[in-house]
């Protein structure tokens, strides 16, 4: 028989599923070959906790051109030896993401030449100084965001022209400020308003609408099996 305990159970279950699918991922989850892609990874804060940091590794087949500024939000990229941008970290400057609530962050890349995926690991940091590592394979608990490189893809960013080297779909200045002792390149000038981009609905208002419905399901049942019991004693 069906008890309040396995009730409380079931929906404890169903409200951490619903928090764990909110993942941390990049899209398109597909692009053509050697096209200048547009990226925007999606950080939802999963715990209740605000996040106030994400790093993300750019995959070493893929060439990082530009970022979009985001307001209360400083940007920072590492390069490597040959002046590449291997990652790119946002922190906030107060605050940060609230549980229930997600940011997007945009950013360029030019894609390899030839079809394969593209990783990306990404770290995810709290105010209580824990990291969520975003860098498993697919159907892991932690898994990395994969985007494939095909020439068969749905819809592609059309290649950049080769004349200025700047993607073409840009109709905004990033002004920057670059450190060239370092490779640090810090935002001066945020200029987007991320109030005009579409928000969606948080994973966890789905989870807990949800979970509702199934304890409203389970209490139904108990108390048929209650009335069927108090007939069976007469």
């Amino acid at each position: 028989m069906i008890t309040i305990g396995s009730a409380v159970m079931v929906a404890g279950f169903l409200t951490f599923s619903s928090i764990a699918s909110a993942h941390v991922t990049v899209k398109p989850a597909q692009s053509m070959p050697s096209a200048w892609e547009t990226y925007t990874i999606k950080v939802p804060s999963e715990k209740d906790l605000p996040t106030t940091k994400v790093t993300l590794k750019v995959p070493e087949n893929l060439s990082f051109k530009q970022y979009q500024p985001v307001p209360g939000w400083k940007t920072t990229t590492e390069k490597n030896d040959a002046d590449e941008i291997t990652s790119i970290t946002w922190e906030a400057e107060s605050g940060g993401i609230e549980a229930g609530q997600f940011q997007q962050f945009v950013f360029v890349g030019e894609n390899p030449a030839k079809d394969g995926e593209l990783a990306w690991d990404a770290y995810q940091y709290y105010s209580d100084g824990s990291v969520v590592e975003w860098t498993g394979k697919e159907g892991s608990e932690l898994p990395h965001s994969i985007t494939t490189i095909t020439e068969n893809a749905a819809t592609a960013t059309p290649a950049a022209p080769t004349t200025d080297g700047h993607d073409a779909a840009a109709t905004e200045d990033t002004a920057t400020a670059t450190d060239e002792a370092t490779g640090t390149t810090t935002d001066t000038a945020p200029s987007t308003d991320m109030n005009t981009m579409p928000m969606e609905q948080p994973a966890s208002s789905n989870g807990l609408q949800v979970t509702t419905l199934i304890i409203a399901i389970i209490a139904l049942v108990l108390g048929g099996v209650a009335v069927m019991n108090s007939r069976k004693r007469k």
